[in-house]
């Protein structure tokens, strides 16, 4: 299967210049990032962005990448969070804490914080503060934003305690004195050593439940929230541009979750069982993405480009290495010291060549006493 789009979707996207020779040619090549940037935004606009462009129903936003180039989109105001909102209220293991109206308290990247208070000082014609209030970092009255640092080992008793507090207040909405945490897996994780080191759990209110959506998590970083929070920890899989593809359950197995897209997986060299994944998506109206290298690569239970099969999301086709036996994803290297130590909190590889396809093995750094688990927490069983 060539992952051609069906008829309905070329339909909707014949007028969009940058498909125009493909609906001529009727064939859909693989369309790669730098294609979506070039001539960007004249290759997307039709008279309908033109006027969804005017009339505020479609925005320009970057994509929200950390460590990696950002890419300039369009898509509806709040399209991934939307994205979010709903995967949340049908999730099997965790929808009864969006139906009961628990707050989501985000612990992420810093620039998810700025990006907020710049929206909320932008609303109130001003330059954002620089050190936003709660509420100006408040994304709607479901969501706020706790992280004002950008590297969390950094963070001080006084910003833990503050944040904690935070929680609290958040917690307190709710009648039941529950709450959601969406978070970055390490950051959640630092912010847990930064309570045991300073002993402060009874300050910490347990979560109801936890989506970490925004980076790799380590399995090590995995297995350490599992052991100290007792509820459903979900990992979300998706981006700026396409919305959440993946949702894992609380045993951490992957389904698809693809309302109008479909995904075709491609080894990322003859025979290697890592597959790049190829997106089709029309979720954004505003910029559909047809057979779309999204730089992901996958890896499925049984080694074919299954995608009902995914069993992990490995990294970026940019950082595999090679090897004399094909190709080795980040997810690969994070798997053998996962299985090595449980000491390792996070890695950081170094890649020497001294020629073409030479590389010596990378190197761990971070190796670290795992912290004694809260006096009153329960182990999870999950």
């Amino acid at each position: 299967m060539d992952g051609q789009p069906t008829a309905d979707v070329v339909d909707q996207v014949r007028d969009i210049p940058i498909y125009r020779s493909s609906v001529e040619r009727g064939y859909f090549p693989l369309l790669e990032k730098p294609e979506i940037a070039d001539g960007f935004p004249g290759n997307w606009m039709t008279p309908a962005l033109e006027k969804a462009l005017a009339a505020g129903e479609a925005e320009f936003v970057l994509s929200t990448g950390t460590n990696h180039a950002r890419m300039q989109i369009i898509r509806p105001p709040y399209f991934l969070l939307h994205s979010y909102y709903r995967l949340w209220s049908e999730h099997p293991d965790i929808a009864d804490t969006w139906h009961e109206g628990c707050q989501r308290v985000s612990l992420t990247t810093v620039l998810a914080t700025e990006h907020v208070a710049r929206v909320n000082a932008k609303k109130r014609g001003a330059e954002p503060d620089p050190v936003p209030t709660l509420e100006e970092r408040r994304l709607d009255d479901r969501t706020l934003y706790l992280n004002l640092r950008l590297d969390p080992a950094l963070w001080t008793r006084d910003e833990v305690e503050r944040m904690l507090a935070e929680i609290q207040e958040a917690r307190r909405a709710h009648p039941r004195g529950r709450y959601h945490l969406d978070c970055s897996g390490y950051h959640l994780a630092h912010l847990l050593q930064k309570i045991d080191q300073w002993d402060l759990w009874k300050a910490f209110p347990r979560p109801a439940s936890v989506i970490h959506a925004y980076e790799y998590t380590p399995l090590t970083v995995r297995r350490y929230l599992r052991a100290r929070l007792d509820c459903p920890i979900v990992d979300l899989f998706g981006s700026t541009e396409l919305g959440y593809l993946y949702y894992s359950d609380r045993q951490g197995r992957y389904h698809p979750y693809l309302d109008q897209m479909s995904v075709e997986l491609i080894p990322v060299a003859p025979g290697s069982r890592i597959h790049s994944l190829v997106v089709t998506s029309v979720r954004n109206p505003h910029m559909p993405l047809i057979r779309y290298r999204s730089g992901d690569c996958a890896r499925t239970s049984d080694g074919t480009p299954d995608p009902t099969k995914i069993v992990s999301f490995c990294g970026r086709e940019k950082e595999l290495l090679p090897s004399p036996h094909g190709p080795v994803a980040q997810g690969d290297l994070d798997e053998r010291i996962a299985a090595a130590s449980s000491r390792v909190f996070l890695h950081l590889s170094l890649i020497h060549t001294s020629g073409p396809g030479c590389s010596t093995p990378p190197s761990t750094a971070g190796p670290w006493t795992p912290p004694r688990p809260p006096r009153s927490a329960t182990a999870s069983r999950s």
